[in-house]
């Protein structure tokens, strides 16, 4: 089986940035099809562009445009492109970054499809970062990777065991219906519990208010909409459930410290 060395992917590499310890890329997939094959350190492969099945010894993902995947390493898997544009930002970690920062991702195993929208969006920054040419982006890019690290090992440790069911119910509802207009007692009633006790138990496992994460979930969907190049801010806006423009930018900046044009630049190739 093939093995990977630090910044090795299959495919054309427009970019390849090195920071103490990190290699990110950013990489069009040309290969309709590669074979087992793993890779030296652990990573995460995030789709900008396009789509790709990817599968591993327990499952098979099919991934499009902001969809998000980690990597232990060595951990064997194989591709296949489907025709058309596939682009994807990849960001190894080395051991000793882990260790620096006193990270142990060894608590989270195997491939993982992160269905997470609060770690796509994190890595929308990762990327929007990677592409600063300042001092500052060593800074930046490493304080936004700890907190990605830090919540996949803290959600790695909550196993759906230790979750109630209807907190998965819940997270697909919310991830399967990004533009509806929900209310609390119809939510309640969709997942079979309480309005009252939906309501207090939510940040408790989703580590924010309801309110934001719906929010969040249409700010990455638009996110994912904004590589096609022929439908506009506004109707990305209206398809993500947003009012109009201007609500969408208030929410998007307030998440993503920047304007939805200063990262639409950057996904645009």
């Amino acid at each position: 089986m093939i093995n990977r060395t630090t910044g090795q992917f299959y495919g054309q590499t427009s970019a390849l940035i090195q920071v103490e310890g990190l290699t990110l890329t950013d990489t069009e997939y040309t290969h309709d099809f590669v074979d087992w094959h793993y890779h030296q350190n652990a990573y995460f492969t995030f789709i900008l562009e396009g789509g790709v099945l990817e599968g591993n010894k327990q499952h098979t993902y099919h991934c499009s445009a902001g969809s998000l995947l980690f990597h232990h390493w060595q951990e064997a898997h194989y591709n296949k492109k489907p025709p058309g544009f596939t682009r994807g930002f990849h960001l190894e970690l080395e051991p000793q970054w882990l260790t620096r920062f006193d990270l142990d991702l060894n608590r989270v195993q195997g491939s993982l499809n992160l269905a997470d929208p609060q770690l796509k969006v994190l890595f929308y920054q990762l990327f929007m970062e990677s592409k600063v040419t300042d001092i500052t982006r060593p800074l930046a890019i490493q304080s936004v990777l700890i907190e990605v690290v830090s919540r996949l090992v803290r959600d790695g440790q909550a196993t759906d065991r230790n979750r109630p069911a209807w907190v998965n119910q819940l997270r697909d509802v919310l991830q399967d219906t990004p533009t509806q207009n929900w209310t609390l007692p119809a939510l309640a009633q969709t997942v079979g519990i309480h309005p009252v006790h939906l309501s207090r138990s939510f940040e408790q496992y989703f580590h924010c208010s309801l309110s934001q994460y719906i929010r969040t979930i249409r700010i990455q969907h638009a996110l994912a909409l904004m590589p096609q190049k022929h439908t506009s801010l506004t109707d990305i806006a209206l398809a993500c459930g947003f009012a109009d423009q201007s609500h969408f930018i208030r929410c998007f900046k307030a998440l993503c410290g920047d304007k939805p044009l200063a990262y639409r630049r950057h996904l645009l190739r």
